[in-house]
């Protein structure tokens, strides 16, 4: 694993799977994006992963990010781990501009299993 402490979030970086813990009160806009882009197209050049925001801190998401998400080729899913009713329902709004799976759960177990359900249908 491979960790990355940003300005924005905590980044661990797995074998097929990325989960960002955002700092609270931060605004993840399409800069803070860029670089979560950036780093994700290095680490995951050639394989399917799945990228779990872990909700822990309360911030904002601008939901045009997703778009632009949505193009990293690797990039198979989306999930968002949260119990907050607040964040649950921001979670359905932004689904609705990221064009590939995206799902929210309530715990990371959750998150985990789901994402190898997805990535089941990428292997070789």
């Amino acid at each position: 694993m491979i960790k990355h402490n940003l300005s924005f979030c905590q980044l661990e970086l797995h074998d097929n799977y990325a989960v960002a813990v955002m700092n609270e009160g931060i605004v993840v806009d399409k800069e803070n994006n860029a670089i979560l882009v950036d780093i994700a197209k290095k680490h995951f050049q050639n394989t399917p992963f799945v990228y779990i925001t872990n909700r822990i801190n309360s911030y904002s998401v601008d939901p045009i990010i997703y778009i632009n998400t949505a193009k990293v080729k690797s990039l198979k899913g989306f999930a968002i781990v949260s119990k907050d009713p607040i964040q649950k329902a921001h979670a359905k709004y932004e689904k609705t501009f990221f064009s590939k799976e995206f799902k929210q759960f309530d715990t990371l177990k959750a998150a985990l299993k789901w994402k190898d359900d997805i990535l089941e249908k990428y292997k070789d």
